[in-house]
């Protein structure tokens, strides 16, 4: 061999590493479009390009690959794009790969001040300031600034789209018209300088109510003069002045909306007090000053209180006053046979004096006087004293009914007397026993719980002087507690069960009705007999019960029959719920989706039955005459779900439920069908034999239904059938000698297999063909077999499986 051959191949071949060209790091902006490439220009060839993530999320990005390098493609940037990705580059069978780590930013806007321009004077205010569409926050710095000072510095936190501070500012009021500076930095490596940095200016307006609120101008004027007051106040914004009348009783008359006020021709009217109402955007502030109007009097009044016609032993209050300006004195007098007798007096506009216990004497005129330095003016009230009119009120009146055991208060009231007296009797002439109060105009009787031995009629008598009246009202009493409904206990179907209504101490008893009801319809009836005190109604019902009377409510309605009662004591209702017991009954057996399945399909069995009280449910397998059971459970229904079945869950399976009063049943037959599996082909004595030997051959399979075995030579057409899966080849010659398949085949499926035979020739007469005795010999085996295959089949089918029948080579 050439040396310089042998060199070239005993050396290894020179070895080219190519390089892959990514960025270890990029930083987007949101909202950008971005490219990010992945070279490998050193490849001679067309370079295969994969991308990969590391932090198990999506890229989120196209993918333009060339001959020599791929592109991501970024349309626009978000966050989600931020991820830690792979490249991978394969060229002439080295590959590569290289990291690269995408961070993204967002700082789009400048912050947003607010607060700034409506700040308190003298108040902590909140100033705002908002950073929004950021990323990443926990990188985000946001400073308050003041004539280049800095206020507060606040730091976000991580995931925040939106940061927000505020600072606590107490203005001045040479803060007016100031700036003030929220200013932002997102402090993240790589991001322009000119984008890390964002600021906002804001003018401040200080704000502030009406203050140093003040009133000038003389308030002390004569009648028919001009007033003139003047406001002034100080604020921001500029407030606006509201001149008020202020009328007595309550009312307000606007006069004006300037600073000054000016009333021409002053009346008394014009007395009084005036209010200027400095108001403004935050806050309003008042001052009242009080108009005096010089004059003589005028307007006087006297008035009685409650009223000038009174009854005896009534108070009455006289008030006596005057409007003239100044009122300087003020006499309260009464007139009589045109001779005043002095009251009361006071140095002012008004006085009063009161009467505690008018008489009818004291019916008259009364004289109300009033004085100053400009006159006198007088007015006067006549009082007419009358007698009581007597009148009496009894509640409850008339009559009442009560049910035992509840409270009664009767309340006498009289009008008319100022010092009524009360007294109480019963007209059957018994001692009153009861609580008894008192007050004023009120009598009051208390019955805390009412007995039989209350009922009666009551009378309140008032006197008043030589005035006497009465009222009456009857009482009568009822006892009526609730009915108790009891029964017998749980019943078999076709059973009486007794009902039993029970009222204890009912009163009186003959006004009773017991009505027994199925819903709304009246099955049976009773009355009460006549008794003079308490007695105990009670009412037996029997009732036949069937198997719908299952959780049935029957009413045991009791009626009170007596005028007066409310309607809603006049009834009373007690309930039962019938227990009806039955041995189990419907039972039935489902099979979802169908009785006949294919190997490996789910299939569900579902039990439900009927019965009270609930019994026992049990599924189970019936094969070859043993019973197994698969599931049970305490209810009326059970479920068992094979998920995949197998040939050998064919079989018939029962539902089976039971109580103390018996047991009921139902079945179901489950066929499992599948395709031939598990073949084996087994050749007796061996594939190699002598020319004018015998052949066995016995194929087995698994299978159901049962299959068809077909058995054919290769190079031959000629197929022939066994219904045991056994063949018999017998004096075979060369001419024998090929490959032979065996197909098992159902309407589910098949299998083959093929094998080879090797006739070794003998040199003594021509062989005959296999196809002279192949025939005659599966008559023989299908003779000999078909009793065996038929008692298999059957049995087969009962399992719900197929197993070809075994070979025993001895016997062939």
């Amino acid at each position: 061999m050439n040396s310089a051959l042998l060199l070239t191949l005993l050396l290894p071949a020179a070895v080219i590493s190519h390089v892959l060209d990514l960025p270890s790091k990029v930083l987007f902006k949101v909202g950008d479009r971005r490219e990010l490439t992945c070279s490998m220009s050193s490849c001679p060839e067309k370079v295969k390009f994969v991308w990969t993530s590391l932090e198990d999320r999506p890229i989120f990005a196209a993918i333009d690959s060339q001959d020599r390098e791929s592109v991501l493609v970024f349309d626009n940037v978000m966050k989600n794009h931020e991820n830690t990705i792979v490249c991978k580059a394969t060229c002439e069978q080295e590959t590569k790969q290289a990291t690269t780590k995408i961070k993204v930013y967002s700082f789009p806007r400048n912050p947003v001040i607010s607060g700034y321009d409506s700040l308190k004077l003298g108040e902590e205010n909140v100033l705002g300031c908002e950073v929004s569409s950021i990323h990443p926050s926990e990188f985000l710095k946001v400073q308050w600034l003041y004539e280049d000072k800095v206020l507060q510095t606040d730091e976000a936190e991580p995931e925040r789209n939106a940061f927000s501070v505020h600072y606590i500012f107490t203005p001045s009021s040479e803060d007016d018209g100031k700036a003030i500076t929220c200013r932002a930095s997102l402090d993240v490596y790589g991001i322009p300088p000119d984008e890390m940095t964002k600021e906002t200016l804001a003018h401040m307006t200080v704000l502030s109510a009406p203050h140093n609120v003040k009133v000038s101008g003389v308030n002390v004027v004569p009648l028919g003069s001009s007033l003139t007051l003047t406001c002034e106040a100080e604020g921001k914004p500029k407030p606006a002045f509201t001149w008020t009348a202020l009328i007595p009783g309550g009312q307000s008359v606007e006069m004006g909306k300037h600073h000054d006020l000016l009333v021409h021709n002053v009346s008394l009217s014009d007395a009084g007090t005036y209010q200027c109402d400095v108001r403004n955007d935050f806050g309003s502030q008042r001052e009242n000053v009080s108009v005096v109007v010089q004059a003589p009097p005028m307007d006087t009044l006297i008035v009685a209180s409650p009223q000038s016609i009174l009854k005896e032993g009534d108070s009455v209050s006289f008030s006596c006053k005057s409007s003239g300006v100044p009122v300087t004195h003020v006499v309260l007098s009464r007139r009589v046979n045109g001779v005043k007798t002095e009251l009361m007096s006071s140095e002012g506009a008004e006085t009063s004096v009161a009467l505690l216990s008018v008489k009818l004497a004291d019916s008259g005129m009364f004289v109300c006087e009033a004085f100053n330095e400009y006159g006198r003016q007088e007015t006067t009230l006549n009082l007419t004293v009358e007698a009581h009119l007597l009148e009496v009120a009894l509640q409850p009146d008339g009559e009442v009914v009560l049910e035992r055991g509840s409270s009664l208060v009767l309340s006498c009231q009289a009008s008319g007397c100022p010092q009524p007296e009360f007294s109480w009797k019963n007209l059957s002439n018994m001692p009153i026993l009861r609580r008894l109060k008192t007050d004023g105009f009120q009598s009051q009787l208390f019955f805390d719980l009412v007995e039989l031995d209350d009922e009666g009629t009551y009378l309140c008598d008032v006197t008043c002087g030589s005035i006497k009246k009465s009222k009456q009202t009857e009482v009568k009493v009822f006892s009526f507690p609730s009915p108790v409904v009891k029964n017998s206990g749980p019943s078999l179907v076709g059973e009486i069960m007794k009902l039993t209504c029970t009222v204890q101490e009912v009163f009186p008893a003959n006004l009773f009705q017991i009505l027994w009801m199925d819903g709304e319809r009246e099955m049976h009836s009773e009355t009460g007999s006549f008794s003079r005190g308490t007695t105990n109604l009670t009412s037996v019902y029997s009732y036949h019960v069937d198997t719908e009377d299952q959780d049935k409510h029957i009413t045991c309605k009791v009626l009170l029959e007596m005028h007066g009662v409310p309607a809603v004591q006049a009834v009373k209702t007690a309930s039962t719920t019938l227990s009806i017991h039955y041995p189990p009954r419907v039972t039935r057996i489902t099979v979802s989706p169908l009785t006949e399945l294919k190997e490996g399909e789910s299939v569900s069995i579902s039990c439900l039955s009927d019965s009270f009280p609930v019994g026992r449910t049990v599924l189970s397998r019936v094969e070859d005459g043993i019973q197994t059971e698969l599931m049970a459970s305490d209810g009326l229904e059970t479920l068992f779900t094979i998920p995949s079945v197998e040939l050998d869950d064919s079989g018939i399976y029962i539902c089976e439920t039971s109580n103390m009063y018996g047991s009921h049943n139902d079945s179901v037959e489950i066929t499992i069908k599948a395709p031939p599996r598990n073949m084996t082909v087994e050749i007796f004595p061996s594939t190699d034999v002598q020319e004018g030997q015998n052949i066995t051959i016995c194929c087995r399979s698994v299978s159901f239904p049962p299959p068809a075995v077909v058995l054919s030579k290769l190079d031959s057409e000629k197929n022939v059938y066994s219904l045991d899966g056994v063949f018999l080849l017998i004096n075979l010659t060369a001419n024998d000698t090929g490959l032979y398949q065996v197909n098992v085949t159902n309407y589910l499926g098949y299998e083959t297999e093929i094998f080879n035979i090797n006739v070794m020739e003998k040199r003594v007469n021509p062989p005959f063909g296999w196809n002279y005795f192949l025939i005659p010999a599966i008559c023989l085996g299908v003779a000999a077999a078909l009793l065996g295959v038929v008692v298999y089949v059957w049995s087969a089918r009962k399992k719900g499986s197929y197993d070809l029948t075994k070979c025993n080579p001895s016997t062939v």
